[in-house]
């Protein structure tokens, strides 16, 4: 059997080299792209040591908003992952890190809509996501929505069959509501523009492990919320991930490869569903 090729955008991020990973352990070719290439591995794992598995991936340098950096690695591929977007803008950044006047940054983080690029639906094949901010700001709709709909867009140009795109659950009162609209804009965008691909939304909830310190508490509050928002019969779901249970990370990077490699598993994967292909990858490695 020919061997299975996936390219994974943003492979060197939390969740990224997750798949990278899963996907060498099944017997796959993985490239991945990203600005900087092979990841900080201190940053992604418990370790600043590469990995062994890391040895098998290609870590190819590619700047997502031009698409003639990373053209040339679709070709031929079976599968191609969008695993990367932002969490925080820019002006969120910068309160949190005390470098942004509290208000006015926080006005700017929640205002209603920002510009993204120019309507990737109308670009034309190869043509390069021009920021629309003023500040070429790298805002929701850019990374998370228009660079995700360019990826798809791009990888039905060259005929690969499966588009994955890391999507989300939900989003929290802590954060702007545009970052899980423009998720879900990018979801609706891809489905109805682009029927000719098998495209996969993976909905995680929040990933924790323990190489990110950070999540542990955060996952910890995620797991109590989830069983008081059950025993009040689901009455706390206006918290979204707050209340959501958390998943650890490699849960979800071997979700991904299970979702990928079964021919019927397409459309939104929420948690549930994300849950059940785990427990099935799990199954299958110990046999």
């Amino acid at each position: 059997m020919a061997t299975r090729r996936v390219v994974v955008a943003g492979g060197n991020g939390f969740l990224g080299s997750r798949i990278c990973k899963s996907a060498v352990a099944r017997g796959w070719s993985v490239t991945s792209l990203s600005r900087s290439g092979e990841p900080r591995w201190d940053a992604v794992t418990e370790s600043p040591v590469r990995p062994s598995w890391a040895e098998s991936v290609e870590w190819a340098k590619a700047d997502m908003l031009r698409p003639e950096t990373y053209k040339s690695f679709l070709s031929g591929a079976t599968a191609v992952v969008h695993s990367m977007g932002i969490l925080l803008e820019a002006d969120y950044k910068g309160v949190v890190q005390g470098r942004e006047p509290i208000i006015s940054g926080l006005q700017r983080a929640f205002c209603s809509s920002k510009s993204g690029s120019q309507n990737p639906l109308q670009r034309r094949e190869g043509e390069p996501l021009k920021p629309q901010e003023g500040n070429g700001q790298l805002t929701y709709e850019l990374m998370n929505r228009d660079s995700a709909i360019a990826l798809a867009q791009e990888t039905s140009h060259e005929k690969v069959p499966t588009f994955v795109f890391i999507s989300a659950a939900s989003g929290a009162p802590v954060l702007p509501s545009r970052y899980i609209t423009t998720k879900r804009e990018a979801e609706s965008a891809i489905a109805s523009q682009l029927p000719e691909l098998r495209s996969i939304f993976m909905r995680p909830p929040f990933m924790y492990d323990a190489s990110r310190k950070f999540t542990l508490p955060i996952a910890l509050g995620g797991f109590i919320g989830s069983q008081v928002n059950a025993l009040l019969g689901d009455r706390l779901s206006f918290l979204g991930t707050m209340v959501d249970k958390p998943f650890q990370v490699d849960l979800v990077g071997e979700a991904t490869l299970e979702a990928m490699e079964d021919e019927s598993v397409h459309g939104a994967v929420n948690s549930r569903k994300i849950d059940a292909l785990s427990t099935r990858a799990w199954r299958k490695s110990m046999l």
